[in-house]
């Protein structure tokens, strides 16, 4: 995975992106109003005057991993996602969020002004966020009351498990359910909480 500055001498900006253990990487490069995908086997030039919205969530591919994606939404109703970890092989992943910030960042920039009408938006849409923070909830409640009753009936292994089951759900699904709160952001706005790797 790479970024690259723009400017006279330097190619346009550009991100790499293995987004599957198995499969091509896909390169994201910016041309002017034009956004081009190379999957290797076909490129795509994508207008990006016609994006219609910009999407950022919080989308970790396994337990350990800290992962964000970004997506596109097309007026045809296709939609382009890419993310800040790409897998090198069936074991391990690469991660770079500052090549990732930057090229959003850049990527962001040009939408707005090539569609000046078009939506960005940060975490899920407020159906799927809305089952999800009560999922999570009523999970967490439910680990709360096992780990409960099994106190008061002297089953203390039992309830340490518990308590070690309820830390690792809440180390996993709160973030999922904090950073994926819907919220609307200006046009161009790229928020530093789901598109890390912002340089100071």
């Amino acid at each position: 995975m790479n970024i690259t500055a723009e400017d006279d001498d330097t190619p346009a900006p550009s991100w790499r992106q293995r987004a599957r253990p198995v499969g091509f990487e896909i390169t994201y490069r910016l041309e002017g109003d034009t956004l081009v995908v190379d999957s290797t086997r076909k490129v795509d030039r994508v207008r990006l005057s016609a994006v219609e919205q910009v999407r950022f969530v919080y989308a970790p591919s396994n337990l350990s991993s800290k992962g964000f994606k970004t997506q596109l939404r097309l007026s045809d109703g296709r939609t382009i996602t890419f993310g800040n970890l790409s897998w090198r092989s069936l074991t391990d992943m690469d991660r770079d969020d500052a090549g990732y910030h930057a090229f959003v960042g850049a990527l962001a920039a040009a939408i707005a002004r090539a569609n000046p009408r078009v939506r960005f938006v940060a975490g899920k849409p407020p159906l799927l966020w809305g089952a999800l923070a009560t999922v999570s909830t009523l999970s967490l409640l439910m680990l709360a009351f096992f780990t409960g009753r099994a106190l008061l009936q002297g089953a203390y292994s039992t309830a340490l498990l518990g308590l070690l089951l309820a830390a690792a759900s809440y180390w996993q699904v709160m973030p999922m359910v904090t950073l994926n709160k819907p919220r609307q952001l200006a046009p161009g706005e790229v928020p530093d909480d789901l598109v890390p790797g912002r340089r100071a």
